[in-house]
C-alpha cells in the first residue's frame, strides 16, 4: 500500500471559498459584496458551529479510496474532520480511519494504520487562520491583507484575481466568478513534511443556502499527488459541539 500519499488530505481546510461582484472596483468592495452574496454579515454572525455529513473520494494511482466524513467547525477556528476508507482497491480488507483536530491552538493527524502526528509549522499557521463562519469577516483585525490582481479567464468565464496574505501562513489566490458571485478556484503553495513544498487548488460548487447562508456541497482540493473530493449530504449549524471534540485525548 502506498500509505505517503495519504497524508495529503489533512490539508482540506487551507482554502475558504470566496463571492465577488464583476462591478467591484477594490478590495474592500469585493470583500463586502462577497460576504452579502453568501448571505450577508447578519447571517453569518449568527452561525456558532456547523456539522456535514457526506462523503470522500481519494484518488490515488492504484484506485479510489472512498468512505464516510463527517466534518465539524466551532467559532472561532475549530475544525475536525474524521472519515474511515475503504481500502479494497489497494488489496486490503481492511479499512483506515483518518481524524484531523485543531482546537484553536494545536492540531492533530490521526492515522489507524500510521499513527498520530502532531501538525506544526506551515499547516498549523493555515489552520489558525481558517477562521469560522469566514475569514473575511474579521481579516483585517487579523493582520490579512487582500489585493484585488487583474482579472483572468478560467473556462471561458472572467473571473477575480485576489491575493490573500496573512500575517503568517500561507499565500493564497482566489479566482471569483464575475457573474455568479461564487468561488471557482482558489490556489496556495503549503509545505508538507510528506513533499516538501506543493500546490494545492481547491474548487468549489453545487452551492446550497443552509439557515441563510450559501454552504458549496461538493468540494475538490487537487495537489501533485492525489485529489480529494467531498461531496456533503447534510449541512447542520448551530449544533451544540463540546470542545472536547477538537482535541486529541
Amino acid at each position: 500500500m502506498k500509505r505517503h500519499l495519504l497524508p495529503i488530505l489533512f490539508f482540506l481546510v487551507l482554502t475558504p471559498v470566496l463571492v465577488t461582484s464583476a462591478a467591484a472596483q477594490t478590495a474592500d468592495e469585493v470583500v463586502e459584496k462577497h460576504l452579502a452574496a453568501i448571505g450577508g454579515r447578519e447571517a453569518l454572525g449568527k452561525l456558532t458551529t456547523r456539522k456535514a455529513i457526506g462523503t470522500v473520494t481519494i484518488g490515488t494511482p492504484n484506485g479510489d479510496l472512498v468512505g464516510p466524513v463527517e466534518l465539524f467547525s466551532k467559532a472561532p477556528n475549530k475544525t475536525r474532520a474524521y472519515m474511515e476508507l475503504d481500502l479494497s482497491a489497494l488489496g486490503m480488507n481492511e479499512k483506515m480511519t483518518l481524524d484531523q483536530k485543531f482546537d484553536g491552538t494545536a492540531g492533530w493527524a490521526i492515522n489507524s494504520l500510521q499513527g498520530d502526528t502532531q501538525i506544526t509549522g506551515n499547516q498549523l499557521d493555515n489552520m489558525r487562520n481558517a477562521s469560522f463562519p469566514n475569514q473575511l469577516l474579521t481579516y483585517k483585525a487579523a493582520g490579512t491583507t487582500v489585493e484585488l490582481l487583474p482579472r483572468e479567464t478560467l473556462a471561458g468565464k472572467p473571473v477575480f484575481v485576489l491575493l490573500i496574505t496573512p500575517k503568517v501562513g500561507s499565500v493564497s489566490r482566489w479566482y471569483l466568478d464575475a457573474e455568479t458571485y461564487l468561488a471557482v478556484r482558489t490556489s496556495a503553495k503549503i509545505n508538507t513534511p510528506q513533499a516538501g513544498e506543493i500546490e494545492q487548488i481547491g474548487e468549489a460548487s453545487d452551492y446550497r443556502t443552509v439557515d441563510g447562508v450559501k454552504v458549496p456541497f461538493k468540494t475538490v482540493n487537487t495537489t501533485p499527488l492525489q485529489t480529494v473530493t467531498i461531496v456533503l449530504k447534510t449541512v447542520e449549524h448551530n449544533v451544540v459541539i463540546d470542545d472536547a471534540l477538537f482535541v486529541v485525548k
